[in-house]
């Protein structure tokens, strides 16, 4: 039903992707719910964005020795300024864990919602809405609150591994 807003798409371009994916469909059998032209389209096999699905993921999930050996390990990860680091951080890979360490201890659960992704050569940019639902008070917040955070990451990879992440993270008020 339409809900009286513009379509996220241009209508030739929407149109286009139909016929495309109606010509793919008689064409490929095997794939008789999603076209190959469609898929490719929709979505992206680069290996890094891969990688970087995984690692959000991981963290999801607590797999502190999957994140840590992803990253190499010379890796920097660096926080800009926000509320959680006024200051902002940079820190090597044996402060990440521990960090890593901290925020499982602090949050019960966490997810991330990738809202928009770009690739270009070896950097990985993900915008994202986290949300980590509190497992002991933080400052005035209660255990079982939650935390919300619009984050723009950007992964530099080299040989499949993390070299360096970038976050600039706009925390929800609180």
């Amino acid at each position: 039903m339409w809900s009286g807003r513009p379509h996220p798409l241009p209508l030739t371009f929407a149109l286009r992707l139909h016929h495309a994916h109606y010509r793919a469909q008689r064409m490929s059998p095997q794939w008789p719910n999603v076209s190959p032209v469609v898929k490719g389209l929709l979505m992206p096999t680069e290996p890094n964005l891969d990688q970087a699905r995984r690692y959000l993921k991981a963290i999801e999930d607590g797999d502190a020795n999957y994140v840590l050996n992803l990253f190499s390990p010379d890796a920097i990860v660096e926080q800009l300024p926000n509320r959680i680091y006024p200051k902002g951080s940079r820190a090597g890979i044996a402060q990440a864990s521990e960090a890593f360490a901290k925020g499982r201890k602090l949050f019960s659960r966490q997810s991330y919602e990738i809202t928009n992704e770009v690739v270009a050569g070896n950097i990985v940019a993900l915008e994202v809405l986290w949300t980590g639902t509190l497992a002991i008070p933080f400052g005035t917040i209660s255990a079982g609150s939650q935390m919300r955070c619009h984050s723009a990451m950007f992964l530099e990879f080299r040989d499949g591994r993390i070299v360096a992440q970038r976050n600039y993270d706009c925390f929800e008020p609180w």
